[in-house]
């Protein structure tokens, strides 16, 4: 549809922001982004992604990025403690015929070349910055920053993660983040030769490996924690060998012996979020881990945000009215939100329990086949 640019402000310059910047500059939008950390950091470890990541990086324009600084592979090798292959999930090729259906990269690393996309878009990044007030009409809203300036827009669009302050302005009795009783540990560790692909070890943790470049492997373990209590960094290593001990797999018993008191080593406990609809309230709406937060168990928590950006951007540009647009973002995102979310806390809950295996293998099943469809 042919109209006006629209003058956009998006709150957060993690991965769903930046790319709903990245791809509003490429329909011809003006758009602002404040980011809050002057540094514009990312932390953590090892992200994993899906073909549907991929499909989405294609579209942003960073596909080859990724490529070059990353690793893609197929498939997810699934193990017994031991180390014996029991069986491989299969990860279709969703970003074209050429590309592996899977696979990882530093979050840093990912988060560089987002933002160097973004500033290259044309996107006007403010960092150190964050909205102090937000105030709609019907024409626009109008916004106050913490540099002291105050700007009008025609949409603004909270994406400042699982803590956000947009989603506490806007909706001030949402729910919030709920821990799922689990925690995830990652180490960066070499990569040896034997290790081409994401690989799982089945048992009472569940502990995996992903390339995330040429030289480098990441190390996840997902343990069960009934409660969410502070844990003293200085123990990082030492509990993250002992989750490892009971692991007789040569290669798991390598990479065990590598972890030492140097070594970077990211613990987190898991929560999630799911916001009930609407996720807008006039001109501002909310997207990524604002609105629905995952646990890790699908792997797919970056991919519906940056998919929440592209698909915002698209209706935005289909409607001719902002509310039209928003309405039919939120109709093409909640029932693929939704069951990223669900799944993966019933994935968590079957871990925890020692519930069904079918079960698991299930979800698992018609969660990757759902992902694979067109968003």
């Amino acid at each position: 549809m042919n109209r006006s640019a629209r003058r956009i402000l998006i709150i957060g310059g993690g991965f769903s922001g930046m790319a709903a910047a990245i791809e509003l500059r490429r329909r011809g939008d003006d758009v602002d982004l404040v980011e809050i950390d002057p540094g514009w950091r990312s932390y953590g470890a090892g992200i994993s992604l899906g073909g549907a990541t991929l499909r989405a990086f294609k579209q942003l324009g960073i596909l080859d990025q990724f490529l070059a600084r990353g690793h893609a592979a197929d498939g997810v090798e699934l193990r017994l403690p031991s180390g014996e292959l029991i069986g491989s999930l299969p990860t279709p090729r969703l970003a074209g015929p050429d590309v592996p259906g899977g696979g990882a990269i530093m979050r840093p690393v990912l988060a560089s070349i987002l933002a160097e996309a973004t500033r290259a878009s044309g996107t006007h990044v403010r960092l150190g910055c964050t909205f102090t007030s937000i105030e709609q009409d019907a024409q626009g809203v109008e916004v106050g920053f913490t540099d002291g300036q105050r700007q009008r827009y025609d949409l603004v669009i909270g994406a400042d993660g699982l803590y956000s302050k947009t989603r506490e302005a806007l909706f001030p009795q949402a729910p919030k983040p709920r821990y799922s009783g689990q925690a995830v540990w990652r180490a960066v560790l070499p990569r040896p030769p034997e290790v081409t692909t994401a690989t799982m070890w089945m048992g009472r943790v569940k502990p995996g490996v992903n390339p995330v470049s040429k030289d480098e492997m990441y190390l996840f373990v997902t343990e069960h924690r009934p409660t969410n209590e502070h844990v003293d960094p200085e123990t990082f290593a030492p509990q993250l060998r002992a989750l490892l001990a009971e692991f007789p797999a040569p290669a798991l018993q390598a990479m065990r012996a590598q972890i030492t008191p140097d070594s970077s080593i990211v613990y987190r406990p898991l929560e999630a979020l799911l916001l009930p609809q609407p996720w807008h309230a006039g001109r501002v709406v909310l997207i990524g881990d604002t609105v629905h937060a995952t646990t890790p168990h699908l792997a797919s928590g970056a991919c519906i945000g940056i998919e929440d950006a592209l698909v915002l951007a698209e209706e935005l540009h289909r409607h001719q009215a902002p509310q039209d647009a928003l309405r039919a973002f939120e109709a093409r995102r909640w029932e693929r939100c939704r069951m990223v979310v669900e799944n993966s806390i019933r994935l968590g809950e079957i871990e925890m329990s020692g519930g069904s295996k079918d079960e698991h293998a299930q979800i698992m099943r018609d969660s990757l086949m759902a992902l694979a469809q067109p968003i």
